[in-house]
């Protein structure tokens, strides 16, 4: 089957005529006389195309145009019409209509007219599937990084976005839970509807319930008017809610509630207002124990949490620092319109070695600073917050000693075991008699007033 059609003219004998000629050719044909029931049947079946009659019994086909459009965007309108309407014919191309035919026209010009729909359908498919693709790939490359952990994030984002179903982020402050969210929902099927944010630890206990619920007009003094929530304003899209845990718990049954039957309250109204709204959640805080200490309801927990996405720290995956290192760069020298800085070795090392309690956020922070710090277009130690610096010269230091006493270590077993014969020990050692004299000196393995023989 090539496509189904519906074809709408008062005439009979022109319904039956277009309507055999085009089963021949391998469509699929219902026909209507008006365009009551042209409404009834688009409500009930799915069509491609409605070929439709400009002048109709019990309304004029711009009209129908309209409601066809109202109720199936994607549906296709070819008009038919009279020589003399073909002004009325260009302005329902303007409103819409693939296309239109004067009567009176041939099956082959119907044909060409109905294969250019089809054609221009596929090419507006393969158009909108490229859109799609283009959509995920901006999308996702707000999220840096190469690790396991970031690919498994990635796969469950693609899993879930064009989904309904809730989702609890869960990572440490910094960590890029917002990024997350916002990726979910620029993926979804909801992105071109409302979304909304609101953060539970920013708003204050008392304000709380109207800034979520709304509230009527004199519900509590001060409301002098009506004003909708963030619930009923996410209305159709999504509500993504930051650092849920701080949720006060008078209000957790209250959301309950509202996630069970999608219906809320005004503060100071019993009417009842229906929504449909896809939630999102975000904590640093471990709400397993909140439960356990009686933080945060139990049944509000399982709710939420019907998909979790963990973001492991910075610390855990280091090997994506190189790789945000490099993203940073490059976004903050456009930022400041300066050419990208080279970063020495030491600098390099001092940012892979530090464990950045403020994740990603930190490090971001950090190569802003550097960036703007980086006169001479390189990067060095001085160039880091000075935390970093000396983590840095904490863990060379350590390392440093380790090293030495291994060494020294070493060197002591040779001597024992040649029975303190330097020569014998250097030779042990792989080293010249000079360098082990030099090493016994450093490590104060020598008598005193002993010299070099």
């Amino acid at each position: 089957m090539k496509g189904r059609i519906l074809i709408v003219d008062d005439e009979p004998i022109i319904l039956f005529g277009l309507s055999h000629y085009l089963k021949d050719q391998g469509f699929e044909v219902e026909t209507c006389e008006t365009g009551t029931e042209v409404l009834k049947k688009l409500e009930a079946q799915r069509f491609d195309l409605c070929i439709v009659d400009l002048k109709l019994p019990d309304i004029d086909g711009l009209t129908l145009l309209r409601k066809i459009k109202t109720q199936d965007q994607q549906v296709g309108v070819i008009m038919i019409t009279a020589f003399a309407e073909i002004k009325s014919a260009v302005q329902a191309i303007k409103e819409g209509a693939f296309d239109y035919l004067a009567k009176p026209f041939t099956n082959e010009e119907l044909m060409i007219a109905i294969e250019k729909f089809f054609e221009f359908k596929t090419l507006r498919k393969e158009v909108d599937e490229l859109r799609e693709k283009l959509k995920e790939k901006e999308a996702f490359k707000q999220i840096v990084g190469e690790s396991k952990a970031i690919k498994d994030i990635l796969n469950k984002i693609e899993l879930v976005a064009k989904t309904d179903v809730s989702v609890l982020i869960l990572g440490e402050s910094g960590t890029g839970k917002e990024l997350i969210a916002d990726c979910i929902q620029a993926l979804s099927l909801r992105a071109d509807k409302p979304y909304l944010k609101i953060n539970c630890a920013a708003i204050p206990e008392n304000l709380f319930e109207a800034e979520l619920f709304g509230y009527e007009k004199g519900a509590f003094t001060g409301a002098y008017n009506s004003k909708k929530g963030r619930l009923e304003l996410a209305n159709g899209g999504t509500l993504f809610f930051d650092e849920i845990a701080e949720l006060p718990q008078n209000l957790q049954a209250k959301l309950l509630r509202v996630l069970e039957d999608q219906t809320l309250y005004r503060l100071g109204s019993e009417k009842p207002i229906k929504i449909d709204v896809r939630f999102l959640y975000a904590t640093s805080k471990n709400l397993r124990q909140l439960v356990k200490e009686g933080k945060f309801r139990e049944d509000l927990y399982y709710r939420i949490n019907v998909m979790s996405i963990e973001i492991p720290p910075l610390r855990e995956r280091k090997e994506d620092i190189p790789i945000l290192v490099n993203h940073f760069l490059k976004k903050f020298s456009e930022k400041f319109k300066k050419p990208i800085p080279q970063i020495t070795e030491e600098a390099f090392q001092a940012l892979m070695n530090y464990d950045y309690p403020g994740n990603v956020r930190e490090l971001k922070h950090v190569i802003e600073r550097a960036v703007l710090l980086a006169v001479d277009g390189k990067i060095t130690l001085k160039h880091l917050p000075e935390e970093i610096i000396h983590s840095f010269k904490t863990e060379t230091s350590d390392y440093k000693l380790a090293k030495e006493a291994l060494e020294k270590e070493i060197i002591l077993q040779a001597l024992i075991e040649t029975n303190w014969n330097k020569t014998e020990a250097a030779q042990k050692l792989g080293i010249s008699r000079k360098t082990l004299w030099q090493k016994l000196k450093k490590f104060g393995l020598l008598p005193v007033h002993t010299e070099e023989e």
